[in-house]
């Protein structure tokens, strides 16, 4: 008798692609848990018209012009003008690819904010939303509408670092860092949330030799090779900046891949641990864009006296460990069929 398969998570994705959102994308559309219904577009690891441009032309490579692609936040919530750096992703975010892959299509007349909204409300307690870039979208549509911690069915987060250095600072991460005040009210609003973050996507980083392997057989995509080329360029800029090699010949062996493992947790939640409990982000200081989770409770103690931090918060959820190789394997097994 065959088994019954869980209902695929109906999904939104918040990107700002940048080779790892490009990678979640792509990796959405092969699982067969996942019925994508939008993506929506934030400023980021480039500037929003950038990642724009990027989501309408990845839909396109993939043969998904039917799925709306929602512009959203141009800058973020207090920082004033976002200006990224180029140097990791390239100034198109996908290394400086130049293969050719027209858009020949816009982009949906609705906000971000606007589009999450009104598919909730469409759809309550159906949506899952996967946010892969800085959470100002959703602070944004938590403002047009405040039921939507439950309109949504779970909000996971691609972000954060616990208990390991960051990549902007020794305890920020760049998501949670490139728009502090919002991940601070996304994290307080009730939202069923759940967070990957830096210190669990190092752990299972995709090698790069499966990825050229990929790229190069008969008939690969154009699809296959962009993935490739930005990997590739990416690895050159991370080997050269820390000083790990001589050349940019040599290239180290892997890249983390959060937006991925956060989709692999969605469908194979067994291959993970989590803990919870509330959480704040600093957005001021050396420590800005630090995500903070408070474990007294797990660990017996009692609650701390900072006003910051009250009896009454709403919990999250993040992961703290993961079945590596069974997590690459997965990723490996939904991504090597696709043209």
């Amino acid at each position: 008798m065959a088994q019954n398969r869980p209902m695929p998570h109906k999904l939104i994705l918040d990107i700002d692609p940048g080779l790892d959102d490009a990678l979640a994308l792509v990796f959405a559309h092969a699982h067969r848990g996942f019925e994508l219904q939008a993506i929506t577009t934030s400023f980021g690891r480039v500037a929003l018209p950038q990642a724009t441009r990027n989501a309408l032309r990845l839909s396109v490579l993939l043969g998904r012009e039917d799925l709306p692609v929602c512009e959203g936040v141009v800058t973020p919530t207090r920082k004033g003008e976002w200006l990224p750096d180029p140097g990791l992703h390239g100034q198109d975010g996908l290394g400086d690819w130049t293969g050719d892959a027209p858009l020949r299509r816009g982009t949906d007349p609705r906000s971000a904010a606007r589009g999450i909204v009104q598919m909730a409300m469409a759809h309550p307690g159906e949506i899952s939303l996967l946010c892969g870039g800085p959470l100002s979208n959703l602070a944004q549509a938590l403002r047009l509408e405040p039921r939507l911690p439950q309109l949504l069915k779970q909000v996971v987060v691609a972000g954060g670092c616990l208990d390991a250095p960051g990549d902007v600072s020794p305890g920020a991460e760049f998501n949670l860092w490139s728009d502090p005040h919002a991940a601070d009210v996304v994290l307080g609003a009730g939202f069923a949330l759940t967070l990957l973050g830096l210190n669990v996507s190092r752990a299972a980083p995709l090698p790069l030799a499966w990825l050229e392997h990929w790229a190069a057989q008969d008939g690969a995509s154009q699809l296959r090779q962009l993935l490739w080329h930005a990997a590739r360029h990416q690895s050159r800029v991370q080997a050269e900046e820390s000083g790990l090699v001589a050349s940019a010949s040599a290239l180290p062996p892997a890249i983390a891949t959060p937006g991925v493992l956060a989709l692999v947790w969605m469908v194979q939640p067994e291959l993970f641990r989590l803990v919870s409990g509330p959480a704040r982000v600093a957005y001021d200081g050396l420590a800005e864009g630090q995500l903070l989770l408070d474990r007294h409770a797990d660990l017996g103690l009692p609650p701390y006296p900072h006003p910051g931090w009250s009896t009454d918060q709403h919990a999250v959820q993040a992961v703290v460990h993961l079945d590596a190789p069974a997590c690459l394997d997965l990723v490996q097994q939904t991504l090597a069929p696709l043209r």
